[in-house]
């Protein structure tokens, strides 16, 4: 189902009625937040194959419109992306085209910056939204993960967050961790912290099934373990990097575009009964330019595309209030313009998520942020 124009605002009416404050019950639903680091090609994800100036100002880098897996009379998916496809085709997945975060220069770091604070401008606030986020929640609720060696900015805040990556050293032997145990026992303060490392060892299990750190579908197992259980986390953040394709985006952007696929997938294996509660968002600070340039490549650019994804979604819909790609509605002459607010997307499905009011999730989320056009329903009530 692709929403245009027409039927997003038609949509948005609902949306407009008064609001209820929802009372802050512990819930069932994970979110999990996916970063693409580096500025993910939107255009060659979520495919406009149907837009004539596509082919034309992609070149050699255009996707195949029959080598794409349609998703409607509009929109493909990239090839390496066929669990993402089945997910849209089973109803648990929405793709969501021409966004962009307030950020309008080029710069990963700010772009990030702006990504994962929610701030209108680089480094005007200190923590990111995915830790506000915790603060509105329940103490039950506020159990959050980043897997990754350090916490990401997106969950930095007042809020306590835990961590965990796999360590690229190899496995310690039992008699070298009874040792430390030992070692620890009389310190509370440390016998405590090990305590914590040897739960989460635990819940990692042989989630990694012998893959290593760049194993994306060992790395989807080994979160859906900790987000499976019963006294688990409900809200996660993974962090993927690579996604900048100056040169040589084919092969690249496929090797990428693969490994997503392969971790959405075992997200979805992993979590077993509990992905009808999931909502996975995945998201980058900007997308790239429509033109290809000489080095088979594409450099940076503006709207980029997001995924929602999870047995909790609405699926099986393209999301978006589609510009085109005529050379006279490109933003400065090269990019792909934003119609959508990347944060409006965000707030949103937070919102419906832990059953929060979306006019406060948004002011909390986002402060400083413009009313945008809301968007229709995306989770499944």
């Amino acid at each position: 189902m692709h929403l245009n124009r027409r039927s997003l605002l038609g949509a948005g009416t609902l949306l407009a009625a008064p609001r209820v404050l929802f009372a802050q019950a512990a819930s069932e639903r994970r979110f999990i937040f996916i970063i693409q680091r580096g500025a993910a090609d939107g255009l060659n994800t979520v495919i406009p194959y149907a837009e004539p100036a596509y082919a034309r100002l992609r070149g050699a880098l255009a996707i195949d419109p029959a080598a794409a897996l349609k998703l409607d009379g509009s929109f493909a998916l990239h090839p390496d992306l066929p669990q993402l496809h089945a997910l849209y085709k089973a109803g648990e997945a929405s793709f969501v085209q021409a966004l962009a975060s307030p950020y309008r220069d080029r710069s990963h770091f700010d772009g990030q910056n702006v990504l994962e604070t929610g701030g209108r401008t680089p480094y005007q606030l200190k923590d990111g939204w995915m830790n506000r986020l915790l603060g509105m929640l329940p103490s039950r609720g506020r159990d959050a993960i980043a897997f990754s060696p350090a916490v990401p900015l997106a969950l930095q805040g007042g809020a306590q967050v835990t961590t965990y990556a796999p360590s690229a050293l190899p496995e310690a032997n039992e008699d070298l961790l009874l040792r430390v145990q030992q070692l620890y026992a009389p310190d509370a303060q440390l016998q405590a912290l090990w305590a914590s490392a040897l739960q989460a060892r635990s819940m990692a299990g042989a989630a990694m099934g012998g893959g290593n750190r760049q194993d994306a579908a060992a790395l989807g197992r080994m979160a859906a373990g900790f987000l499976a259980r019963a006294d688990g986390p409900r809200i996660a953040m993974i962090e993927t990097s690579g996604w900048d394709t100056h040169s040589g985006q084919d092969a690249r952007l496929a090797f990428q575009l693969r490994k997503l696929d392969g971790l959405i997938g075992a997200l979805r294996e992993g979590l077993g009964t509990a992905w009808a509660n999931t909502v996975v968002l995945v998201a980058t600070e900007f997308g790239r330019t429509v033109a290809a340039n000489g080095t088979g490549g594409t450099d940076h650019g503006t709207a980029a595309a997001a995924m929602l994804v999870g047995g909790a979604v609405q699926g099986g819909r393209i999301l978006a209030d589609w510009p085109g790609l005529a050379q006279a509605v490109l933003l400065e002459g090269r990019d792909l313009r934003p119609t959508l607010g990347l944060d409006t997307l965000v707030a949103t499905a937070c919102a419906e998520t832990f059953q929060l009011d979306p006019e406060r999730t948004a002011r909390v989320l986002f402060p400083g942020a413009s009313q945008d056009r809301p968007l229709p329903r995306l989770l499944k009530a």
